[in-house]
């Protein structure tokens, strides 16, 4: 029997994380944790995101996470993840389970393909104000310390990506 695993995927918007979330979650099957759901929510109720409270929709996510896998199924978070502290929370969602993790991050090298899926995106939860180029362009995102696989988006397709985090998946989960 396999393990289940905890498929963390992070990058900037427009890089393909919520289009490849549902598909890999889709597939397994596995929850599909997506931080803009989560953070939308919140704020409707008007939760406020910053200073010390500035992580509270990923706090949800890995305690949904470690829900889920705490019953066996397997969890995909999407989320940009860019800043150090994200890290902490993907292990603590996975102390003390026998959990796999797969940490994956998507880019687009090709720029004017990223900035163009930026600009062309078309809001899917209601109330939620998706970021322009230049807020993208600008904001501060720190690379993952590890990761398992780094996919670029401008040079694989949605099939190959799902295939190549599937088959991620599957090893990491039959790993002892």
């Amino acid at each position: 029997m396999t393990r289940p695993v905890l498929i963390t995927l992070c990058g900037l918007p427009g890089t393909g994380k919520t289009t490849l979330s549902r598909a890999v979650a889709t597939a397994l099957p596995a929850q599909h944790l997506r931080i803009d759901t989560i953070e939308a929510a919140m704020k409707a109720r008007g939760f406020k995101f910053d200073g010390a409270s500035g992580d509270a929709g990923y706090l949800v996510a890995y305690a949904l996470a470690r829900d889920a896998l705490t019953l066996g199924q397997s969890a995909v978070v999407d989320a940009v993840h860019g800043w150090p502290a994200a890290e902490r929370l993907w292990f603590k969602a996975l102390s003390g389970l026998n959990a796999a993790h797969l940490i994956v991050e998507l880019t687009c090298s090709d720029l004017t393909a990223h900035r163009k899926r930026i600009e062309t995106r078309v809001a899917d939860i209601a109330g939620m104000t998706l970021p322009d180029w230049e807020a993208v362009e600008g904001r501060t995102y720190l690379p993952p310390d590890q990761r398992d696989l780094m996919i670029d988006t401008a040079t694989t397709g949605i099939e190959a990506a799902t295939a190549l985090i599937l088959e991620g998946a599957r090893d990491t989960a039959t790993r002892d």
